[in-house]
């Protein structure tokens, strides 16, 4: 005989927790999943949301006052990489903003030497 004690099956349980009038342990169409660890979850959701993984965005941010010039950097910032493959850039001075909309050409092109932003069809500039 082994040590571990004898599983009913989810219907014998359940017909059991009836009998006896008490709620069942877990609510109806509920599978249980075999637990995981925690480093194991850990693990799981660093690959899925890209956590310690440098992304494209963050690496355009680190270079961003050499590809658009310092004194332009200080009044604007990469945002993020949109669905069509746009660079959001946000200015906070028109003149600023301006500056970038006639650079557009050369930026992107600094910006596509940039590892892993090759792919970069465009710039989209917003001021606020």
């Amino acid at each position: 005989m082994s040590d571990e004690p004898h599983r009913l099956s989810r219907m014998a349980e359940d017909l059991i927790a009836s009998l006896r009038r008490i709620p069942s342990e877990d609510p109806r169409g509920i599978r249980r999943k075999p637990s995981k660890g925690v480093s194991e979850v850990i693990e799981a959701l660093k690959a899925k949301y890209g956590i310690g993984v440098l992304t494209a965005e963050q690496s355009i941010r680190d270079v961003w006052p050499e590809i658009v010039g310092p004194a332009n950097a200080s009044y604007s910032h990469a945002v993020r990489i949109d669905e069509r493959m746009r660079l959001i850039i946000h200015a906070t001075h028109a003149v600023v903003r301006n500056e970038l909309f006639l650079n557009k050409a050369e930026i992107l092109d600094r910006v596509r030497r940039v590892p892993g932003c090759s792919g970069i069809k465009a710039l989209h500039l917003i001021q606020g």
